[in-house]
């Protein structure tokens, strides 16, 4: 790796490489506890402003919402150095307010997945509870809005992400249950995305990008529509990292880590790699 690590990391599709004056500086292949992150972690650069970034269905869309290793993607970002991540996700929008095409800047998370899915970096000998109220790092959030704004991007600050199991999209039924829990926008990635970057602590948000209504608005989108948005809410979010990376590096971010007021279990009572596993998420 190179002898400044980056500390900032981006999670998602493949529209990262076609940001303009991109440099590619190195691809890191990380081993973690918890199995092979999606893909490598590509280290690279945008107006000189280093970044990790991590395909998180691989690169040519290897593995469905439920087959992503989230533990392996996030212990390797944050084993590089990690503590403010950016995610990056494809949405539908669930308010009318919300038209496709929009970055919604999300504050909350709804878990509507089955179970499939390893939600927590501790249990087998580690006992931690660590507060998941506020998943939204509100200082990153805003820095991202801020960006938005002066790029004039259609964008809404605030909302709770749904995240269903997938990988079939929703009834018109569960469309409209969704709907009633006052739900903003409806995914399938960033649970437990976002509660594993919590515990380990680090500043986490969301770019959710709008490309239909799901199916509750009787509306209907052909697949050339929705790859049309999809376009161009790529070329937005490629707009939005080119400004705000050199912002939030030269800037820097405070933010409070809750992780490590979570670990119960007395550190003496650790086995060797169980205290590998605290000593990466807890530095």
């Amino acid at each position: 790796m190179t002898e400044e690590r980056p500390s900032i990391g981006i999670i998602g599709g493949s529209g990262i490489y076609q940001i303009e004056g991109i440099e590619i500086v190195e691809e890191h292949l990380v081993e973690t506890p918890f199995g092979s992150p999606s893909d490598k972690i590509i280290e690279a650069k945008i107006e000189g402003t280093p970044f990790y970034f991590m395909p998180r269905h691989r690169r040519d869309h290897h593995y469905l919402p439920h087959e992503i290793n989230y533990r392996a993607n996030i212990y390797a970002m944050k084993k590089c150095g990690v503590d403010k991540l950016i995610s990056v996700s494809a949405v539908g929008s669930l308010r009318e307010e919300l038209p496709p095409r929009t970055l919604v800047f999300v504050d909350q998370f709804i878990d509507w997945t089955k179970g499939q899915r390893d939600r927590s970096f501790f249990g087998e000998g580690i006992v931690a509870h660590v507060s998941a109220a506020d998943p939204v790092e509100k200082n990153l959030q805003q820095l991202m809005a801020k960006h938005a704004k002066k790029l004039e991007l259609e964008h809404a600050i605030g909302g709770s992400y749904l995240c269903i199991e997938g990988p079939q999209f929703s009834t018109r039924a569960e469309s409209q249950i969704y709907r009633s829990f006052g739900a903003s926008v409806i995914g399938m990635t960033n649970v437990p995305e976002a509660y594993l970057a919590k515990e380990a602590g680090m500043a986490y948000a969301t770019v959710a990008m709008v490309t239909d209504y799901d199916c509750w608005k009787e509306e209907h989108c052909t697949v050339d529509e929705i790859m049309k948005v999809m376009k161009d809410n790529n070329q937005s979010a490629q707009q939005l990292l080119k400004s705000l990376l050199p912002d939030l590096s030269e800037a820097g971010l405070e933010f409070k880590k809750e992780n490590a007021i979570g670990v119960m279990t007395p550190v003496e009572k650790l086995n060797a790699q169980q205290k590998e596993i605290l000593d990466v998420l807890l530095k």
